[in-house]
């Protein structure tokens, strides 16, 4: 697919913006001439390869941070610890 293609070449729809891979910041394609313009991100020159580039690497939506799981379980041991107690 080229750069100055206003269709998708499978669906059939016309592209109304264009939205950076990397931060989700969505403008007109003349924004973009020169690469995102919020995080620079800028995708390798288009060659004879269908392979896209990759995206760089981020934290999965939605972890928690490792000290969240640590207090949870801490929680329900007691919660645990307690009904068994009380029912001895």
């Amino acid at each position: 697919m080229g750069r100055d293609v206003k269709h998708c070449p499978r669906c059939g729809r016309y592209f109304a913006s264009v939205r950076c891979p990397a931060c989700g910041f969505v403008g007109d394609e003349g924004v973009f001439k020169g690469g995102c313009p919020v995080c620079g991100y800028s995708a390798p020159p288009v060659t004879g390869s269908s392979r896209p580039a990759p995206l760089p690497e981020k934290e999965a939506p939605g972890a928690l941070p490792l000290w969240v799981y640590i207090l949870a379980g801490a929680v329900l041991t007691a919660v645990f610890g307690l009904l068994f107690f009380t029912m001895v």
